[in-house]
Order: C-alpha cells, then structure tokens, then sequence
C-alpha cells in the first residue's frame, strides 16, 4: 500500500513538474513576425526605402533575352514583327521568311547565351561602381529568365539551358551586392482577340492575328504569346513574381508601370507576399514602380529615362540606358561616354535619387567591348571621388550653374544633360561632418566659386569649415568665409575632366 501511494505521489510531482516546466515555456515573451495585409493601409506600414539602398546610388540591370538574337530595332522586336508597316516586320519577313512560318518561338532555340560567364558580368559591373545588379527576369515577351515550373519558356529549359537569374543571384550575393529582379509581363495578356479593329493595340504585346502562332492555343505557345483567359492570366502573373521571390530571394523588385492592366487586389497580394517573405527571411526590400502604380507609402518611384528638378523627401530612382538606341542589344547600337553619364548621376544623387543603369550584352552572353570600356571608366572615377557619392544624402541646395535641363521622356527633366564645369551640385555625408562640391567638369584655375549659402550668419553653428581639400589629394584649398558670403578658389592642381570634388571637413 505504501510503495503504491509513494508512486501516486511520484507520478503527481512529475505531472506537477511538467505542468510547471509548461507553463514556464508558454509564459515566455513570443516575438510575433510582422504581418502584412493585401491592403494599402497595411503595406505603407513598410518602409518603402531601405537604407542599403538609399546608400548604394548606383545599380545595374540589363535588357537580354530572346530578343537580342535577331538584335534589331530594340526589345520591341517581337511585338512589331507582326505589325505591317514596321521596319521590324519588313526586316523579319526578308531575313527570317513570313510571320505565319517562322514566329517569334523559333527564336529561342538560338538564344544559347553560350559566352554568358555570370562572374565575369558581376565582376564588371561591381568594378563599375554599381552595388546592387540583377537581370530582366521577364520582359513583354514572356519568356521567363529563371528555373521555373509556372512558365514553361524559361531559360533551363528552352534556350541557354541554364538557370540565368540563379547564376546571377548567386555571384551577386558572393560579391557583397544586393540583388535586384525586374519584371515587365504585365502587357504579354492577349486583350484584343476578339476585336480584329485593336489588333497590334500597344496594351497587348503581340498582335492577335489567326493567320500568326500568336493566336495559337497550343498548351504552351499559348502561354509564350499570352493567349490564354483574362483570369488565368492574372494568376499566372502573379506565381512567377512569387516564384522568383521565393527562389531567389531577391532584395528590390522593379515594375517595367502597366500594373493598370492587373486587379489591384491582386498587386497588393503580391506587395504583401514579398514582404512578408522578406520578414521571414530577414530582409530589408523594396519594390519599385513607375507613374502612379503604387502609392508613395509603398515602393519607390521610378521615372524613366528622366530625373527629378530638385530635392526630394522621399528617396527616387531613374532607369537609364547605357546605350543611345535601345535598352537591348541591336545591330549598329552607339553608347553615351563615361562622362554624361556620370555628371547626370551626379545630378540625380544631389537630389535624393538612385540610378538604375541598363546594359547591352548580345544574344551570346557577351557584353560588347565599347560598353565595357564605358564601365571601366565609370568605376575608375567612383575609386577616386566615390565618397561623396556613396552612403551620402542631399544638402540643403543640391546645386546651380547653366545647363538646360530638358523635358524627359517620361516626365522631370532629361537624362542627357549636357553639364559643364560651370554647374555644380553638392552632397554631404550621413553625420553631416563632411559636404562635397562637385563641379560637373574640370574647372579653370583662379576662378572663384561663390555661395552666399554658406556664409556664416547662414550656416549651422556646430558644422563650421575646418578646412577644405581637392578630392584625391591632399591639396588644401584657398577660400574666404564671412558674414556675408563664402568664395572657394580654384587651385592650379590636377582635377578630373568628368568631375572634380571639393571636400569641405566640417567641425
């Protein structure tokens, strides 16, 4: 009787003791993982810039894909080789024969990308000074740059054989990068099948034409030339977005605008899809789009081709092309100097903004060498004055001088300025210890740059001049300093043709 009671007792201290240990475990604080809802509401509660990406000023991406084989016209190619009247569609029909027998899917098997080394490209384009880089994962014509199981035009099964985006990813985050994917499918839908008089309408990428494969309702080519229901469409849409997120892990998504044409409850799942997933995966993201497809709270705004006129409070980005014809490789295809890019990026950086700057490679997987020689300038310049471009943030005036900044394509001003020594432009590092005038040239020797501004009655008192140097030498550099007015004069010193930098050490 005893030993059964002394086990009764046994087994309620264990039980007790388990209770106890229980409760202890549950009674401890849980950290709940922040939670985004599909509404906008919600979504503004994520902070739309990080600061990694506030910091890096310059990324690259690049237009190749299936498109770049017949390397003519621009990344339109298959679009306006099915609408008669185009110098693409003359151009196809003469070398390739007739849209009806030769359609823009006989094209991939000869994207075979076989020169494309991705940490040879990722080398580069880090030597160049960009911090972040990444491809087209999809543009208009719905071939999906990635391993997909969603889309069966996809770059490991069709074409290269060869997991682009993964290769990509891979080199980006062993050389310290973040990793940008950008996307451009929203216009692949089929909208105007059953309308012959919209037939080639610019909201739909390929023309519906029953005499043409875009018209196919083959299981695949119908996918390919996005003739498939409105609805499976939208969904479609969004799982390769999701798949690349949840693959790659991308740190930016990029939204080539047209999210119009998409239901918005469905943009703000997928906005809330990302986040979440980056939650889990402890990243700091950002999406980016373009006119009015997010609200500010959002993304980051994206103006084409363009820049802003002034400061903004809220950081900005532009998409530029390296190349003066298309954002794709073509026949023929010319290239803006180091130099006009630079002084523009300096521009936009003076104003809250980041650059995202678009290459060229060919169908090959080779980057040209006019670009590489451009890129190779670009980083040489960044090695010298790169401080007062990176992890730095605007000044209370970002600049003046002469040049005339005209109309972008896309709104703000144009991307191909054409600044000279005359026009200035400044920025300041993050503990505001440090500001940079940046003349957007090399300037005369004597000439006396002055700046009401930072006149003493007019500058903050704990940030006074102690001295003022030539960027990338040690030279000091003569100035005076009143109540009245600041006046800086050039020294007879070496400085830089695309810009040189005066760094003003503040107390």
């Amino acid at each position: 009787m005893l030993k059964r009671v002394t086990c009764t007792i046994i087994v309620l201290l264990q039980v007790y003791s388990c209770k106890e240990s229980n409760k202890d475990k549950t009674e401890e604080p849980v950290i709940e993982q922040k939670k985004y809802e599909a509404n906008w509401e919600s979504l503004s509660e994520h902070e739309e810039a990080p600061q990694w990406f506030q910091d890096a000023k310059l990324g690259i991406y690049f237009h190749w894909g299936v498109y770049s084989v017949p390397a003519f016209g621009s990344e339109w190619y298959p679009s306006k080789m099915y609408i008669k009247g185009t110098k693409e569609y003359e151009y196809h029909k003469k070398n390739y024969g007739p849209q009806e027998e030769f359609g823009y899917h006989e094209f991939v098997p000869k994207f075979t990308a076989e020169n494309f080394d991705a940490e040879e490209w990722v080398l580069l384009f880090k030597r160049a000074g960009a911090r972040f880089a990444g491809p087209v994962a999809q543009h208009h014509d719905g071939f999906a740059m990635w391993d997909s199981k969603v889309n069966p035009w996809n770059s490991v099964q069709k074409g290269p054989k060869r997991d682009i985006t993964g290769e990509l990813a891979n080199a980006v985050r062993k050389n310290d990068m973040k990793l940008i994917t950008t996307f451009h499918h929203a216009r692949n839908l089929q909208r105007n099948a059953k309308t012959p008089e919209n037939w080639g309408k610019f909201d739909s990428h390929f023309t519906y034409n029953p005499k043409y494969h875009t018209s196919s309702t083959d299981p695949e080519l119908s996918k390919l030339y996005g003739n498939i229901p409105t609805e499976e469409f939208h969904k479609y849409w969004s799982d390769q977005i999701t798949e690349v997120v949840e693959q790659y892990k991308p740190d930016a998504i990029w939204f080539d605008s047209w999210f119009n044409f998409i239901p918005e409850k469905r943009v703000q799942q997928m906005c809330a899809d990302y986040f979440n997933t980056a939650e889990k995966n402890n990243q700091d993201v950002l999406i980016g789009y373009k006119q009015w497809d997010l609200p500010k709270e959002v993304g980051v705004q994206d103006i084409e081709q363009g820049g802003r006129r002034d400061i903004t409070e809220r950081p900005w980005m532009t998409d530029i092309t390296l190349s003066n014809k298309s954002w794709s490789y073509i026949q023929g295809q010319t290239y803006k100097p180091a130099g006009l890019v630079i002084r523009n990026l300096i521009d936009v950086v003076s104003k809250n903004g980041v650059v995202l700057l678009n290459v060229s490679p060919k169908a090959d997987g080779s980057i040209p060498k006019e670009q590489r020689e451009v890129l190779y300038e670009m980083g040489d310049w960044f090695s010298k004055y790169g401080e007062a471009i990176y992890d730095t943030k605007p000044w209370d005036l970002f600049g003046f001088g002469d040049a005339k900044a005209g109309e972008g394509h896309f709104g703000g001003q144009s991307a191909t300025v054409k600044y000279t020594a005359n026009d200035i432009r400044f920025t300041q590092s993050k503990d505001e210890k440090s500001l940079y005038l940046i003349c957007l040239g090399k300037p005369e020797v004597g000439k006396k740059i002055n700046l009401r501004l930072l006149a003493k009655h007019r500058y903050s008192p704990h940030s006074k001049i102690k001295r003022i140097v030539l960027l990338g030498t040690e030279q000091e550099v003569a100035y005076d300093l009143n109540d009245e007015y600041f006046e800086l004069t050039v020294p007879n010193a070496k400085m830089d043709a695309i810009a040189t930098v005066f760094k003003f050490e503040l107390e």
